[in-house]
């Protein structure tokens, strides 16, 4: 069955702007860390929090995570995502658990060839669903010890779901590359989901979160996709401008 990716924030850090800011002033000031706790919580933290960005202080944005549950993406996802290895993950196995009835990710570039294509990727599916089954049973379907190697003839495709936290500097990182018009279109998908759901609960940390090209020149170069402008709209949607 096809799935389409969904990336849900579930859980984060308490107040993030309050934390950021102060594990910031902690550095500069000279008061008690309970005084700054009480000073914080007294003022809209959003103006400081953008002058350290302006700074390039982002070290007290480490101290801000984001939880997120990610499904209905592809095993193809998960390898480019894990390449960000400041983030935590837990990936479902599919060792421990049976791709009886897998359900896999249709790219859209297959789909708007049209009908027939998309029933050729269909078909393709099923034929490797059956040989996953056929080499669970060769191999005595006995669970794990059967999945672990009856799983070398599932395509990318296959969906997989995992738990994705990050800290709030990682995540400015993440976004600058995946939500880049050059970044693979599932990726770079489920980044603008992430944007959108961050920017909810922490709209000053995240406000200028995005592809390079948001602040400044396109840092791809020749490679730019010259559509700056539409990137810079779909982001001030977010921001609520």
């Amino acid at each position: 069955m096809q799935v389409t990716g969904k990336a849900r924030l579930i859980r984060y850090t308490a107040d993030p702007e309050q934390t950021i800011a102060l594990a910031a002033k902690l550095c500069y000031a000279g008061d008690e860390i309970d005084e700054l706790i009480e000073k914080i919580g007294e003022k809209d933290n959003a103006k400081f929090i953008r002058i350290l960005t302006t700074m390039n202080h982002y070290s007290p944005f480490e101290h801000a995570s984001f939880t997120f549950a990610i499904e209905g993406v592809s095993r193809a996802l998960l390898a480019q995502i894990t390449r960000h290895r400041i983030a935590s993950f837990s990936v479902r196995s599919q060792r421990y658990v049976s791709e009886g009835e897998f359900h896999y990710v249709i790219p859209p570039a297959i789909t708007a060839l049209g009908a027939d294509a998309e029933q050729k990727y269909r078909d393709q599916m099923a034929q490797m669903l059956e040989w996953y089954r056929e080499w669970q049973q060769a191999l005595g379907n006995a669970g794990e010890k059967s999945n672990e190697d009856a799983r070398f003839v599932l395509p990318n495709a296959c969906e997989t779901k995992m738990i994705v936290t990050m800290n709030a500097r990682e995540l400015m990182h993440f976004f600058a590359l995946r939500c880049c018009n050059r970044a693979q279109w599932e990726i770079r998908d489920i980044a603008w989901q992430m944007l959108a759901e961050v920017q909810k609960v922490a709209p000053a940390v995240f406000v200028n979160a995005g592809p390079g090209c948001l602040n400044g020149p396109c840092p791809e170069g020749k490679k730019c996709c010259g559509k700056s402008a539409e990137v810079k709209e779909r982001k001030e949607s977010l921001n609520g401008i």
